[in-house]
């Protein structure tokens, strides 16, 4: 029998500055088998940092043809694609075809860095892609649970995250962003 998803129930409350954005969202999430804790809640970082009424949870780890997060528009033309993690070059060049924009969270510390080492070359030519580096998320881990009230208050690049034992700050680093056209 196989194993099922683990569904999460979270609260989110998004206060970007920097985008003007200030929305409520009630989320549910489901955590594949093989997932951890850490990468569910990067994922919930990344919509917090991406938030708006359109973008949503793809199926990630369980279809090779969706992302973790994106967004559509009307026409179903994809206009954001996010993907968590450490996903190959040809992955992210093939997502790149699709979307308009791309987005790739990585997180592990030191993997992460080798990651972008490895890859750093060929993504940094392609034109709409964006690369975020979320170097700490030890703490993000410990407050994961199915029932999570959270607040993401964001100024100028860092994310506040509040939750109901405190808060603490995450540093988002940048290591490419979308070239001109």
């Amino acid at each position: 029998m196989a194993i099922k998803s683990t569904i999460y129930k979270i609260d989110l409350q998004v206060s970007d500055m920097d985008r003007n954005y200030y929305q409520a969202h009630n989320l549910t999430l489901a955590k594949h088998p093989s997932e951890t804790d850490e990468r569910v809640m990067v994922r919930l970082i990344g919509f917090a940092m991406y938030a708006n009424d359109a973008l949503i949870f793809g199926k990630g780890l369980s279809d090779d043809e969706e992302p973790d997060l994106w967004q559509k528009d009307l026409t179903g033309a994809i206009e954001l694609w996010m993907d968590v993690g450490l996903p190959t070059e040809r992955d992210v060049r093939k997502a790149a075809g699709r979307a308009k924009q791309v987005i790739v969270v990585l997180y592990g510390g030191r993997i992460a860095d080798m990651w972008w080492t490895q890859n750093s070359k060929a993504l940094l030519k392609i034109n709409n892609l964006t690369v975020i580096n979320l170097p700490d998320t030890k703490e993000l881990t410990s407050i994961s649970q199915r029932g999570l009230n959270i607040s993401c208050t964001i100024q100028d690049g860092q994310i506040m995250v509040g939750h109901d034992g405190g808060s603490f700050e995450i540093m988002p680093v940048i290591l490419k962003e979308p070239s001109s056209y």
